[in-house]
């Protein structure tokens, strides 16, 4: 059922050329590993930041504690934003915020719409993980997220 509502909402973005926002959530634990997740929707078969939309008038930093909060259970602390980014996927407009925060949390996904939830580390990432992931990891880990396209 969630992949079935997940390409309605897909469409009729496309459609309707709506313009979102969103975050991606960088959180690391206190080894310096970074949380991924593995979605119930879309391309379940990948590993990605964790993040979704935020609210009207949400802030990029709440939007942030409060979406890792509601996919992995997680708290976020210290959560700073790096920098801001543009996806054209898929017909949509896409503001996306890279949010970079502490968890001292393990991961608990609620089995729905996070299948999978698991600390790696950022210099390899699993070989499933998203093209865009590999890029901020890279980008992370070189000290330099300049923003830019997704």
């Amino acid at each position: 059922m969630i992949q079935v509502l997940y390409k309605v909402r897909r469409r009729a973005l496309a459609l309707l050329r709506w313009r979102t926002r969103g975050v991606k959530v960088a959180a690391f634990d206190a080894g310096g590993r970074v949380l991924l997740v593995r979605h119930g929707y879309g391309r379940s078969d990948l590993w990605m930041l964790p993040g979704g939309g935020l609210h009207r008038r949400e802030r990029a930093e709440a939007g942030a504690v409060r979406e890792l909060a509601e996919e992995t259970g997680c708290g976020l602390a210290g959560a700073a934003v790096l920098a801001r980014f543009e996806a054209r996927a898929e017909g949509r407009r896409d503001t996306v915020w890279l949010v970079r925060g502490r968890t001292d949390d393990a991961p608990q996904p609620d089995g729905r719409e996070v299948i999978e939830a698991r600390f790696f580390s950022p210099d390899t990432p699993p070989p499933e993980a998203s093209p865009a992931t590999r890029r901020r990891l890279a980008e992370l880990a070189a000290g330099r997220v300049a923003g830019g396209a997704w």
